[in-house]
């Protein structure tokens, strides 16, 4: 990687690592590339703060810096209405990454839309597809043999319409974002739900689904509806074993899984300067678990010393003329302000089962054996897009070697995940994969991994209790290997490694001890480890295709008979009449994620075949009639069948239908086929107590209609043998309740009533059957 950074400092005229970026005034500012690998994409920081100030006059009060970035990326910051959780904004990102998983259906509709490039700078990262077997050499090559198909597609699509291409190898999407693309001030889009670790270099980096992505790749100004500002205000230092990653943890205590939701989370006060600048990305990663639409830190000499790091002084110097504008204006007003003291953050251990359920290190054996939680660890996982910096490796290798020092190895299985191909070739050259093998790990590919599912995992059966403990960021049922048993918790890299040390789950490394080879006692030492390497970092394997000049040569083929690869065909228009006598297909009960609504791990194989991966559809949601997952009633033949089955019965007797869904329905991963597969079997509305932020744009960008109860009551008044019709459909209007219509089995009949977010553009997605059927009207006008 720093082989192609050279290369592009060479043709950026050597510019980069000169003085003449630092400047006295902010309008003399020269020309800054956005990336190395992109020279002809430049950094506009006059235009940010030009906008900045119109939005500022505007609404004559300070602005926080989140604030500060959405705005600054405005279409029309004159006309545009801006009021904290009500106005759509228009805005104008800076760049699209999308992982490889959710790649392939947005650049199927891409291909779709007709035109002949992407309209901003866009990258596909390889990531997804990697199972976890032996390890990272014979994992990466059997993932190439197997989704050769996928990864060839890929890599034409992206030469065709101008999209860079980071091979199978170079590492998570966010790592690579985060060490090439992110910067202080950027408003980056990527489709997965993580895109907000780039918050850690002081941008607003958001998850969307692919067809937003296409929105933004298509010219057209993506829309958001205008967050409202957390502040979490970090007081204190950190030290000793308090990590970055329990900040986020005690946050997602606090907030819970759906507290974020339609805000952005911003960091501030004397704490930040404590943390690094991966360490900020660790937190703002995870933010995702709390439904929030980002999370963001200021900018300050963390970020710049990685910036210089990363080869990017030239960033780092024009970042340091504009700091006044990477930074909360003084007075500037938060919707919701939590302080954290970090002289007295504890360490922590989330978990089982979901990610804000907090427990300090200090109490987790006596509430795990109070529950009777599983106290042997059998597997310690490390690395992830949350948690796999220099930093990170560094850390737990420090107490990796505390262990070998005394003689002892992991009583647990151990794994470790590198982010990128970077961090792979610096951990090896300077030791810290060494140490981390030598107590019993297993070094994989540098990809997603367990953390998403892709976990060949031996040595449990699916149904057996046990516990695991990763330093990854999501913890559903059954989301590392597909056993709705395995308690999975989540806590920093150094604990997980001095937890597997041990073996047990209970295992408090502030106060107990261990024993090491000669039978004598010890206890570990505080984790170190240098925040950035000091020898550099070393690049490893050239793993980037950047797309040709001129791509009218290349051509992408899509074979009609694969099972892997599909193209699409538009949904059908709405036509003008309310939807009428519609069964449910399942009313879902409890947590409700995308992982249940579309599930992941072997699934991921038919991401860009729209029919077969709709095969997976809410087949993990828990039945509200009978408690069983995956086995629902069809109320037109009196049998019982699984979820996608019934809706496809449905479907071919030209029978729309509904699904019923309980609080934060859609949390998780921001993957679109989540809405794809149900809009694709015949589903016309998705009517919920509450929605997370991407699901419920996801559904709307699909033609559905995303309703919530307006009284929460109401969804016990829905039975799953009921008939639903949603009403007055022709008078649809932004802020304009629906009317439901609910009809028994018994013939009685009752009305109530549900709300939407959508706005008249958005409605018009449902008029034409999707975005994408919009967009295509709009270009024949």
């Amino acid at each position: 990687m720093a082989y192609l950074l050279r290369n592009s400092r060479k043709a950026l005229g050597g510019l980069s690592c000169s003085t003449r970026f630092i400047h006295a005034s902010p309008v003399a500012a020269q020309k800054v590339a956005m990336s190395l690998l992109e020279p002809d994409q430049h950094i506009d920081y006059d235009k940010i703060s030009s906008r900045v100030e119109v939005v500022k006059k505007k609404l004559g009060r300070p602005l926080t810096l989140s604030e500060k970035i959405l705005y600054g990326h405005l279409d029309d910051p004159q006309k545009q209405d801006i009021v904290r959780g009500q106005s759509y904004l228009k805005l104008r990102p800076d760049r699209v990454a999308m992982q490889d998983a959710t790649a392939q259906m947005a650049l199927l509709q891409f291909i779709s839309s007709g035109l002949p490039r992407v309209a901003v700078p866009s990258t596909v990262h390889c990531d997804h597809l990697i199972e976890a077997q032996l390890g990272g050499e014979k994992d990466l090559a059997r993932a190439i043999d197997v989704n050769r198909e996928v990864y060839d597609f890929l890599s034409t699509v992206s030469a065709k319409y101008g999209v860079g291409f980071w091979k199978p190898g170079s590492g998570i999407i966010h790592q690579i974002i985060l060490e090439n693309y992110a910067f202080p001030g950027a408003l980056i889009i990527g489709t997965d739900s993580h895109t907000p670790n780039g918050g850690g270099l002081g941008g607003l980096c958001i998850g969307v689904g692919g067809a937003d992505a296409v929105d933004v790749m298509a010219d057209i100004p993506w829309e958001l509806k205008c967050p409202k500002v957390i502040g979490v205000n970090l007081t204190g230092k950190m030290s000793g074993w308090t990590s970055p990653k329990d900040v986020i943890l005690k946050v997602a205590g606090i907030l819970t899984v759906k507290g974020g939701t339609g805000a952005i989370v911003e960091y501030y006060g004397p704490g930040v300067d404590s943390i690094s600048c991966t360490g900020m990305g660790t937190i703002c990663n995870m933010g995702a678990e709390i439904g929030a639409t980002t999370s963001v830190f200021p900018y300050n000499y963390r970020m710049q010393d990685y910036l210089k790091a990363t080869n990017r002084k030239d960033i780092a110097d024009a970042a340091n003329s504009y700091k006044n504008l990477l930074s909360a204006d003084k007075g500037a007003k938060y919707d919701q302000i939590i302080d954290i003291n970090l002289d007295t953050l504890e360490p922590s251990v989330n978990g089982p089962f979901t990610p804000d359920l907090y427990n300090p290190i200090s109490k987790l054996k006596k509430t795990a054996q109070e529950k009777g939680w599983p106290l042997d660890i059998r597997v310690g996982l490390i690395g992830s897009c949350t948690n796999s910096s220099y930093e990170d490796m560094s850390r737990s290798a420090s107490i990796a070697k505390q262990a070998l020092a005394k003689g002892i190895k992991a009583k647990s299985a151990f794994t470790i995940t590198p982010g990128s191909e970077q961090i792979r070739a610096t951990i090896e050259r300077d030791g810290q994969a060494a140490a981390l093998r030598d107590i019993g790990g297993v070094v994989l590919a540098n990809a997603c991994g367990p953390c998403i599912g892709q976990w060949d995992r031996k040595d449990v059966k699916k149904g057996e209790k046990n516990t695991i403990v990763t330093s990854y960021n999501r913890n559903f049922t059954g989301r590392n290997d597909a056993n709705p048993a395995t308690h999975a918790f989540v806590t920093s890299p150094e604990l997980v490694t001095a937890m597997a040390i041990s073996g047990e789950l209970g295992f408090n490394p502030e106060t107990d001890e261990l024993t090491a080879a000669d039978g004598s006692k010890f206890k570990l030492n505080s984790p170190y480890g240098d925040e950035l390497p000091a020898k550099g970092f070393d690049p490893g394997m050239n793993t980037f295709q950047a797309p040709p000049k001129d791509s009218s040569k290349v051509s992408v083929k899509v074979d009609p008979k694969s099972n892997r690869l599909q193209l699409l065909s538009p949904f059908e228009k709405w036509d003008g009449k309310d939807l009428v006598d519609m069964p449910i297909l399942i009313k879902a009960k409890g947590k409700c994620t995308t992982d249940h609504i579309s599930a992941a791990g072997q699934w991921l194989k038919y991401r860009g075949h729209l029919d077969n991966i709709s095969n997976n559809l809410l087949i993990g949601a828990v039945n509200a009639d009978n408690g069983e997952i995956n086995k629902v009633k069809n109320q037109l033949t009196g049998e019982y069948g699984t979820v996608p089955d019934t809706g496809r019965y449905y479907k071919s007797k030209k029978t729309p239908w509904v699904v019923v869904g309980d609080e934060n329905y859609g949390e998780g991963s921001s993957r679109e086929h989540a809405a794809l597969e149900p809009r694709h079997l015949g589903g016309r509305a998705i009517i919920v107590k509450s929605f997370a932020r991407i699901h419920e744009t996801n559904l709307k960008k699909q033609g559905l209609l995303p309703l919530t109860f307006a009284n929460a009551s109401d969804y016990d008044k829905i039975q799953p043998s009921d008939r639903v019709s949603l009403l007055g459909l022709k008078d649809l209007a932004p802020g304009k309740p629906v009317t439901c219509e609910i009809k028994h089995a018994n013939g009685q009949k009752e009305q109530i009533t549900l709300n939407h977010t959508m706005n008249e553009g958005q409605i018009e997605w449902f008029r034409a059957g999707s975005a994408l059927n919009r967009m295509a009207e709009l270009k024949k006008k």
